[in-house]
């Protein structure tokens, strides 16, 4: 009842904020509906991203936790080089990049806005080298260049919160306003009703992924690769994290192959 509910007033307030909350995902193209302000997201993940790291252990392994960071830069590096040449505004204004490897037998990783990005130790035998580990950063910065956490945001405010305003659910409901943010950046329980939506973001993801990585000199033909190891990982009905909500595997990697051409145009070999 609460879903019906929900999607009902979705159905009543969306067509209210299309034109004030349209906006364009870079080089996909894709329309989507953002109502949150870049400032108070950045300040939410600030918070919880330094949370998130008081409470959980870096790693002190130094060669690995080099790659990790040598990676995220090339990425980044890669990407800002292509949107100043490309994009009509930075999607990363503003941005103070920070890769953490966080010691964690989970097989998953995660990015916030504001460039704070965590891989966790359990994830790196299934990367095992540093074109695998590039296929996890773009695909976790790809999230973040394409505001998909603030997408879901949106579609939470709307659907669980009535179309309340992001600052005033932080003021009148703070935990659930939390609770959703978590949710929306992958570090908490995913909200059941928005699972639909987080298919379309992976999909999204793994394209944009595809083509950071390329044009950081990673060669994308790596991402199916990695995503055929992940796929045998699963046991039963317990994947791991990273693939809680994502695509049916052979539905992955099957679009991942049918994408490489379109990343290679990108694609720039390491000198």
């Amino acid at each position: 009842m609460k879903a019906a509910k929900g999607w009902l007033l979705a159905l009543l307030i969306g067509p209210m904020f299309l034109a004030s909350g349209c906006a364009e995902v870079g080089i996909t193209g894709r329309r989507q509906l953002n109502l949150v302000p870049d400032s108070i997201i950045n300040s939410l993940s600030v918070q919880q991203y330094a949370q998130f790291i008081s409470e959980n252990k870096v790693s002190t392994d130094a060669k690995k936790s080099a790659m990790v960071q040598r990676v995220g830069e090339r990425i980044v590096k890669a990407v800002d080089e292509y949107a100043r040449m490309n994009l009509t505004k930075d999607p990363f204004e503003g941005y103070k990049w920070e890769f953490n490897l966080v010691e964690d037998n989970a097989v998953n990783a995660f990015a916030m806005p504001g460039g704070k990005v965590v891989i966790y130790t359990g994830i790196l035998p299934v990367t095992q080298d540093e074109a695998g580990l590039a296929v996890v950063v773009g695909h976790e910065i790809a999230h973040i260049f394409a505001k998909h956490g603030a997408e879901r945001m949106t579609q939470s405010l709307v659907v669980e919160m009535g179309g309340m305003a992001l600052s005033a659910a932080l003021k009148e409901q703070p935990e659930t306003t939390k609770n959703l943010f978590m949710a929306s950046y992958g570090m908490g329980s995913q909200v059941g009703i928005l699972l639909r939506y987080s298919r379309l973001h992976e999909n999204e993801a793994d394209r944009l992924g595809l083509i950071f990585m390329a044009m950081a000199g990673y060669d994308p033909q790596a991402a199916a690769a990695f995503w055929e190891r992940m796929s045998a990982m699963k046991s039963g009905d317990q994947p791991p994290e990273f693939l809680s909500t994502h695509p049916a595997d052979s539905t992955r990697i099957r679009n991942l192959k049918a994408l490489v051409p379109e990343a290679m145009e990108y694609y720039k070999p390491a000198s």
